[in-house]
């Protein structure tokens, strides 16, 4: 590989390598390698790891509020080969890549090559430089993908939607509900219902008392046809324990 090629990726990536043949071997598809053994697929495999550790890191310390299912969410969007290939095209990977005879040209390589690559120059920077130097790479590369899955997500806070239609239509708050609680100390279930301008709406369970809250905004939300039952099926609140 030209080592033009590394110095170039060590300027793009904001890394300078002690051991510069973990970013040959993070930059070598399996095409140009003679074994796989010897290409990135390993690195790939480590470094999968080590961003989806960082990135849960940093949505758990971002996102005090949120419940598992919603920093699940984000994390899902924010480690995707589609997020993941948009980045390593924005710090120029894949014009730098080591291929194959036959394989397509950079331009056109599909979004998985591109992902795998970015993947394993993350796990090539932790073994050159320790999970700080990983880690610090990973939130200045994809601390704009975070922001705005983070950002769609808090669009999906139905309390904070009933809230705001409530003080815009009434210049009232919802009150929350608590009617009724099953199960053993340690696994109980909740069933919440809100009550606005006068009303209360259908209730709703849950494991915790803010998924309980989440779904009874979510029912009111949907009586006042704010938002369309049909479109947010998937997220309907959980029934009622045995």
């Amino acid at each position: 590989m030209d080592e033009r090629n590394l110095t170039e990726c060590q300027q793009r990536i904001g890394y300078d390598f002690s051991n510069l043949d973990l970013l040959r071997q993070s930059l070598t598809h399996a095409s140009a390698s003679a074994t796989r053994v010897a290409s990135n697929e390993r690195l790939e495999f480590l470094g999968d790891a080590i961003l989806g550790m960082v990135i849960c890191e940093e949505i758990y310390r971002r996102e005090p509020e949120l419940l598992e299912g919603q920093m699940t969410k984000i994390k899902s969007s924010v480690v995707s080969r589609q997020t993941c290939a948009e980045v390593a095209d924005e710090c120029g990977l894949a014009e730098l890549l080591y291929l194959g005879k036959g394989v397509t040209s950079a331009a056109e390589l599909p979004g998985s090559v591109v992902s795998a690559a970015f993947e394993a120059v993350i796990g090539a920077i932790y073994l050159d430089g320790g999970i700080e130097a990983a880690a610090k790479f990973i939130r200045e590369k994809m601390d704009a993908a975070i922001e705005a899955a983070a950002a769609c997500e808090h669009q999906r806070n139905y309390k904070s939607l009933l809230q705001q239609y409530a003080q815009h239509r009434w210049s009232v708050m919802p009150q929350y509900d608590l009617l009724d609680e099953k199960g053993p100390e340690h696994a109980k279930c909740f069933e919440i219902a809100v009550r606005l301008n006068g009303r209360q709406f259908p209730s709703a369970w849950g494991s915790s008392k803010k998924e309980a809250e989440q779904g009874a905004a979510l029912a009111a939300l949907y009586r006042l046809n704010v938002l369309d039952e049909a479109e947010d099926a998937s997220e309907e609140s959980p029934a009622e324990p045995d």
